[in-house]
C-alpha cells in the first residue's frame, strides 16, 4: 500500500476514536448484546477478551484495514522467509526457526544445536556430568537483559516442573547479586553457565570472573557457556565442548528458545523444554496462517496501537493473576520497550506518531493493594492487560477461586465503575446517615470506563508459557510494523554501555578528562566519600 492509503486508514481509525470518546463502556455493553462474541477471539484453550476496550466492531474493522495498509502480513511473511528485517544491522529475525516454525538459513542447524544442549542438560540432570563434589545440586546462570530475563522468568513460571538441579540467576553487576545467589551453595556441586552472545558484555564478564574465582579449583570442569564466541570462551577457560552457540539472527530478547534456555532445560528436562518450544510453535502457526479477524497476536497488537495512538494513553499495566508469572511484566517490558521504543522510522525519519507505551506491572492480588487505587480513581487512564488461568498448578483450589474472582472483579470494576447515585444507595443500604452519604459519596464514586483486555487460558505449564511468550513477541512485531520502526535493534542500550566503559577508569583514578561538569563534580564527591 502507498503512503496515501496508510494516511487514509489512520484517518478512519481516528474518526472512530473521536466517535467512541463520546460514549462509555457501560453504554457500549447496553447497546450490543453480542459484544463479547464480536470482541473476543480464541485459540484452543486460550481466550483473549477485549470487549472491555473502548472500541467496537466498526473501529476494529478500521484497525484491521490499517494493518493491511501498513503491510503487516507482507512484513510478517518476509520475516518468516529470512529477509533482513533488522535493517540497521542487516540481519534476519528468525527466532521462530528455533522452535521449528520456519526454515533456518542454509548451513545453520537449530535442531542439531537444540539436541546438543538438551543432551548436556540431561547429562547434568542424570548425574553423568558431575562436579568435583558429585552430582550438581545447583546451576547459577550469569547473564543480563535477554540472557537473564527469559530463562529467569520462565524458571519461576515453571517452578512446579523443575525436578533437576535448583536454578539461581545473577544479572546485576552489583556484587551483592552474586553474593546472595551463592551464599548457601557448595562450589564443588554448582554448575555455572555464562550466557552472552558475544562473550563481551561488561557486566556479565565481571560476574563471570567473580564466579570463576568463587569456584576456585573446580572452575575448569564446572563452567559452561551459551555464546556464539567459542574463541573468547576458550580464552576464559570454558572448553568448546561446553559452549552452546546460536546465531546473529537471534536477538537477545528473543533468545530464551536457544541455548540461552540451557538453565531452564536443566531444571525442567528435555521433554518439557520441547513442550515449551511446541507452545511457541503453535502460536507461530496461528500468527502465520489465521485470518486477521481471528489472529490473536494481530488483534492484540492492534489494541495496543488503538490505546497508544487513537486514544492517547501512554502506559499499560500488565497484571498476571499468577504468582509464578511475577517476572512476566518485566520480560514483556523489555520485549516491548526495547523493540519499539524508537524515535525514527525504518527510513531514518522522525516518527510521526507515538511508539511504544511504558509497560509495567506486578502480580494480582498484590497490585490491588498498591497502585490499583490510581487505576480506579486516578486522573490518568491506564489500560490493563490481565492474565489468568482457569486451573492452578500445585496450589490450593480454593485460593485459586479467590484469585480468579479478584481478576474478573477488577476488570469489571474498571470498566463499569460506580456512579455517585450507586455509591449513595450502597451507603444507605449499609445504614449510613444522609450527612455521611452526602459527604463521602463523591469519594466512593468510581468513573469506570477504564479499558482492559483479559487473557485467559486453562493452566500455566511449559506449552502454555511458550505460547504466551510467542503471543507477546508477535504483538510487539505487529505494532512495530504499524509504527514503521525496526523492532530488532537496540542502539539505545549501546550508548549507555559505551559511556560507562569510558567512566570506569575515571572512577578508579578520580580523573575525568573530557567529562561534562556534572559528571566531574559527582566524581569528585565519590573521591571524597571514598577517602
Amino acid at each position: 500500500m502507498t503512503a496515501p492509503d496508510i494516511a487514509k486508514a489512520w484517518d478512519e481509525v481516528r474518526a472512530h476514536a473521536r466517535r467512541l470518546r463520546a460514549t462509555t463502556l457501560r453504554r457500549l455493553f447496553e447497546t450490543d448484546p453480542d459484544r463479547f462474541s464480536r470482541l473476543s477471539a480464541r485459540l484452543d484453550d486460550l481466550t483473549i477478551d477485549f470487549s472491555r476496550e473502548k472500541l467496537d466492531a466498526p473501529a476494529l474493522e478500521a484497525l484491521i484495514a490499517l494493518a493491511r495498509a501498513a503491510g503487516v502480513a507482507a512484513r510478517r511473511d518476509a520475516m518468516a522467509a529470512g529477509a533482513p528485517v533488522n535493517v540497521t544491522e542487516g540481519r534476519a529475525a528468525l527466532h521462530m526457526a528455533l522452535r521449528g516454525s520456519v526454515p533456518a538459513p542454509r548451513g545453520d542447524d537449530p535442531a542439531a544445536t537444540l539436541a546438543r544442549f538438551l543432551d548436556f542438560a540431561e547429562a547434568v540432570r542424570q548425574g553423568r556430568v558431575v562436579g568435583a563434589g558429585g552430582p550438581f545440586t545447583h546451576v547459577v546462570n550469569i547473564g543480563i537483559g535477554g540472557s537473564d530475563l527469559g530463562p529467569a522468568m520462565a524458571a519461576r513460571a515453571l517452578a512446579p516442573d523443575i525436578d533437576g538441579p535448583r536454578l539461581r540467576f545473577v544479572s546485576n553487576v552489583d556484587g551483592a547479586d552474586f553474593a546472595e545467589a551463592v551464599a548457601d551453595l557448595d562450589p564443588a556441586r554448582t554448575l555455572v553457565i555464562v550466557s552472552s552472545k558475544t562473550f563481551g558484555t561488561l557486566e556479565t564478564l565481571a560476574n563471570a570472573r567473580l564466579a570463576r574465582d568463587w569456584l576456585g579449583p573446580c572452575a575448569a570442569g564446572q563452567m559452561a557457556a551459551a555464546s556464539a564466541n567459542v574463541e573468547a570462551c576458550a580464552r576464559f577457560g570454558i572448553p568448546a565442548e561446553r559452549v552452546f552457540g546460536f546465531w546473529d539472527w537471534v536477538g537477545g530478547r528473543y533468545s530464551v528458545w536457544s541455548a540461552i534456555g540451557l538453565p531452564l532445560a536443566i531444571g525442567i528436562g528435555a521433554q518439557r523444554f520441547r513442550a515449551f518450544l511446541d507452545g511457541a510453535a503453535a502460536m507461530d502457526r496461528h500468527f502465520l496462517t489465521a485470518p486477521a479477524e481471528r489472529n490473536l497476536p494481530l488483534l492484540l497488537g492492534l489494541i495496543g496501537v488503538w490505546r497508544r495512538n487513537a486514544m492517547g494513553w501512554p502506559t499499560v499495566a500488565l497484571i498476571p493473576y499468577d504468582h509464578r508469572l511475577a517476572r512476566f511484566p518485566a520480560y514483556v517490558q523489555q520485549l516491548d520497550m526495547e523493540s519499539n521504543g524508537k524515535r525514527v522510522t525504518l527510513q531514518g525519519d522522525p516518527c510521526p506518531m507515538a511508539t511504544s507505551p511504558v509497560i509495567w506491572g506486578e502480580p494480582g492480588t498484590n497490585a490491588q493493594h498498591s497502585f490499583f487505587q490510581l487505576l480506579h480513581q486516578g486522573t490518568d487512564v491506564v489500560p490493563v492487560d490481565f492474565i489468568a488461568a482457569a486451573l492452578p498448578r500445585a496450589a490450593d483450589p480454593g485460593h485459586h477461586d479467590m484469585l480468579l474472582a479478584n481478576c474478573l472483579a477488577q476488570a469489571r470494576a474498571l470498566a463499569f465503575g460506580r456512579t455517585e447515585a450507586e455509591a449513595a444507595a450502597h451507603m444507605a443500604a449499609a445504614g449510613e446517615t444522609p450527612e455521611r452519604i452526602a459527604r463521602l459519596a463523591p469519594h466512593r464514586t468510581f468513573p469506570g470506563d477504564r479499558p482492559s483486555t483479559t487473557i485467559l487460558h486453562r493452566q500455566l505449564d511449559p506449552f502454555a508459557l511458550g505460547r504466551l511468550i510467542a503471543l507477546f513477541e508477535h504483538r510487539a512485531f505487529v505494532q512495530g510494523v504499524i509504527w514503521n520502526v525496526n523492532s530488532f535493534d537496540q542502539w539505545g542500550v549501546e550508548l549507555g554501555k559505551e559511556t560507562a566503559g569510558g567512566l570506569i577508569e575515571a572512577i578508579r583514578t578520580g580523573q575525568a578528562r573530557g567529562a561534562d561538569q556534572a559528571t566531574r563534580e559527582l566524581l569528585n564527591i565519590v573521591k571524597e566519600l571514598r577517602r
